[in-house]
């Protein structure tokens, strides 16, 4: 093991480092070792054939076990080892925190490596001065390419600081260099996996064994987004048997932000996840569309469970004229009383409407066959039927089978797909008027929208509501399915029936009776069940094809910007309410947002939702976050200012221009930057076009909504007041996009700046 450092100066720091490199090499070689024994057997396993069955089941285990391992190994190639700790003052004592666990099979399997979600790991993120659990010191280890870049140390025993020459920090926070140097690097465009600098706040959230609704509030900058992706990873390894199957959705504002967030968890050996927008989360179909703030409130309102009822309902018809039929030569007439009675008798029945045609059709052909078989009596016999009941259900198979018989009963009521039905309202000026009487001319207007087969993001909760209040009759998908299996396994009898005549009679006949053939170890339903094994989805893949899939676990991040509509989407997939929430209620922006946690979680879990908040800002500098301040108190005074850790000496300015200077302002702006990192410029709506010229390699030109979530090292804030203006919650969208920056804000405006924004210098 490494010494401790005896001293500050530039040797001794140099000789830990090489110190510390050995040990990472040792780490390496082992594997190296497990990765070389995973590929041997994986090869191994491929190359076995024949077998019983069970052996069959047992290789292909071991086959998926292989890849899982090999995956994982790849997965923390980088950033293998990051962390130490020394626990009692001696280096026997040490624990190396990495991403995943190395045992020490030359001396009893000691731990050469504690995997970070490990128990014996946790003191590594909790341990303060003031509450050391027996850390004297905590070493951040930052390698690239294997090799061993810098390390920092934190001291918690103070005693021990005090005679190595380092002055010590009780904080938990100023005094941590590795955290400070990770909040300082410049951004790439990706989220930095954080998980070497999670502090104790953050780790006791990630690692929470509450089982229903756990709420992570916390303001800009405070790590809601790495806490919740940690969480994610560390419930995949508590969990792993429980997951595996079940598999865990992530829920993200936009998908900008999954693209953002989306190398963290793979980094973390964790590939079981699926990530998706709520408009994406609707299989088939892909959010493209932009509704009008208006629209996309209503949509997201519990209003609309009554108009999509309605909308339903209204495809449930009745004919105003007489229907004439003419079945085996007969006449037969599908009237306004037979058909309001079929209905009623469907109604009843309760089921989801394409459950319940069936009802409705059985009822229709019934009072059909009714008439018919009256008409062929009279005809036989003067009035009186002389038709057995066979003969009367033979009619009725008939008749059900008929298509002119069909065609009627599914104008009446046909079979409908929940794009059919939400497209079919809001193209329909009268059909929508019909259903939705309980809106507002005004806010049935706004809804209005030609069919062009697009959907926005507030009609994926419409469509999964349609698509409760519709059912899916899959009788024809299952029979479908038994006929596709059938043929599989005529498919596979073929091709054992080949491998049996291939071989001559007189072979077979010398053949010693125990030496087994192909045919021998396993049967058509076997092979056609092989064949099934080989074309099977992960987790993820099925999940993400079917509505109906219930997950072990979901996480919420944004999760305030989501409509009533839009938890009812999310509640369907996690019957069992074990959630992570991730959001702040002050940044707010859609005004089918939450305004509180208690009003959006108890219909559903009433009390038992736990709220735990973050309150230390490690993203926005102080001096931007007083400017910040300013907005937050117009908001909600009673909200909590987060705390930053630091300053960067760099006040934020404004720079008030002519319209006609404003794109040439920004663009002097932007060329005037050193240095390596991101930057953004946010701007409303209506600017966006043509600002867009300004983006570039390094550069984004985004709208507040679009830019939510994500971090940039500068920010040019364009029109305020604009801003404010262009949506309900103008206040909300201010906040968060001042909140974007890690190390510079600029504020570009040609009208008057905002009286939240006072107290900004001019440049």
């Amino acid at each position: 093991m490494p010494d401790r450092l005896a001293d500050a100066s530039p040797a001794a720091h140099d000789r830990e480092i090489e110190q510390e490199q050995k040990y990472l090499s040792v780490l390496y070689d082992r594997l190296d070792g497990m990765r070389g024994y995973a590929q041997n057997r994986l090869k191994t396993v491929l190359l076995e054939a024949g077998g019983t069955p069970q052996a069959r089941s047992e290789r292909e285990s071991f086959t998926q076990l292989y890849n899982e391992d090999l995956s994982k190994y790849d997965a923390a190639e980088h950033g293998l080892c990051f962390g130490r700790i020394d626990l009692d003052g001696t280096d026997e004592q040490a624990r190396y925190i990495g991403r995943l666990g190395i045992l020490d099979e030359d001396n009893d399997y000691e731990p050469l490596l504690l995997d970070w979600r490990a128990p014996l790991a946790r003191p590594f993120y909790l341990a303060t001065t003031a509450n050391p659990e027996d850390v004297t010191r905590r070493r951040h280890i930052r390698s690239r390419n294997r090799a061993v870049t810098a390390i920092n140390d934190e001291y918690l025993d103070l005693d021990a600081a005090r005679r190595d020459g380092v002055v010590g920090t009780d904080d938990g926070v100023g005094g941590e260099s590795a955290l400070l140097a990770a909040l300082n690097a410049a951004r790439t465009g990706h989220m930095n996996d954080i998980v070497e600098t999670i502090q104790s706040e953050q780790d006791a959230i990630i690692r929470s064994e509450h089982k229903s609704v756990l709420v992570v509030q916390g303001g800009p900058g405070t790590g809601k987004t790495a806490v919740a992706l940690h969480r994610a990873a560390f419930l995949l390894y508590t969990y792993r048997q429980q997951l595996a199957k079940s598999g865990v959705l992530i829920i993200g504002p936009n998908a900008t932000f999954l693209d953002y967030i989306g190398q963290v968890l793979p980094s973390l050996g964790e590939t079981g996840v699926l990530l998706s927008t709520i408009g994406d989360l609707y299989p088939g179909v892909k959010a493209v569309r932009e509704d009008s703030l208006r629209a996309g409130e209503v949509k997201g309102s519990l209003a609309m469970l009554e108009v999509l009822k309605q909308a339903v309902r209204d495809r449930q018809e009745v004919p105003s004229e007489p229907v004439r039929l003419a079945f085996d030569g007969y006449p037969v007439t599908l009237d306004r009383k037979i058909a309001t009675r079929a209905r009623g008798r469907a109604r009843s029945s309760r089921r989801p409407h394409n459950l319940a045609r069936p009802i409705f059709a059985s009822s229709v052909i019934d009072a059909l066959t009714d008439q018919l078989a009256a008409t062929m009596g009279a005809d036989l016999s003067g009035g009186t039927s002389l038709l057995s009941s066979a003969d009367l259900s033979e009619i009725s198979d008939e008749m059900r089978a008929d298509p002119h018989v069909q065609a009627a009963i599914s104008a009446l009521w046909p079979v409908l797909s929940p794009q059919e039905v939400l497209a079919d309202l809001l193209a329909d000026p009268a059909r929508l008027d019909r259903a939705a009487a309980s809106l507002s001319p005004g806010d049935r207007a706004e809804l209005v929208r030609s069919d062009d087969g697009t959907f926005g993001a507030a009609d994926a909760p419409l469509l999964d509501e349609l698509a409760e209040l519709l059912g899916v009759d899959d009788t024809e998908e299952r029979e479908r399915s038994r006929r596709r299996w059938r043929a599989q396994i005529e498919e596979a009898q073929d091709a054992l029936d080949i491998l049996t005549g291939s071989a001559p009679q007189d072979i077979e006949d010398e053949l010693d009776p125990e030496i087994l053939m192909a045919y021998d170890l396993i049967d058509a339903s076997q092979l056609a069940q092989r064949q099934e094994f080989g074309n099977r989805q992960t987790t993820a893949e099925r999940a993400a094809g079917d509505r109906t899939w219930t997950y072990g676990h979901v996480i919420v991040d944004e999760a305030q910007e989501l409509s009533e509509m839009a938890w009812r989407m999310v509640m369907r997939r996690i019957p069992n309410r074990w959630i992570t929430v991730v959001g702040d209620v002050a940044q707010t922006g859609d005004p089918a947002g939450a305004s509180s946690w208690q009003r959006v979680l108890e219909p559903y879990v009433a009390q038992r939702w736990k709220l735990t908040e973050l309150t230390v800002n490690y993203r926005t500098p102080a001096e931007i976050m007083a400017v910040a301040a300013d907005v937050l108190a117009a908001i909600d005074p009673a909200i909590s200012v987060p705390r930053s850790v630091r300053e960067t000496g760099n006040p934020p300015r404004a720079h008030r221009v002519r319209p006609a200077e404003l794109a040439g302002t920004l663009a002097r702006l932007l060329e005037a930057e050193h240095g390596p990192g991101t930057s953004a410029v946010l701007a409303p709506a209506a600017l966006v076009p043509q600002l867009s010229a300004l983006a570039g390699e390094a550069v984004q030109v985004l709208t507040v909504h679009d830019a939510k979530g994500l971090e940039f090292d500068r920010v040019y804030l364009v029109e305020p007041q604009a801003i404010l203006n262009e949506s309900p919650r103008g206040l909300n969208d201010l906040y968060v996009a001042l909140t974007r920056a890690t190390q510079r804000l600029a504020v570009v405006h040609t009208a008057q700046l905002p009286e939240v924004l006072s107290s900004l210098g001019q440049a």
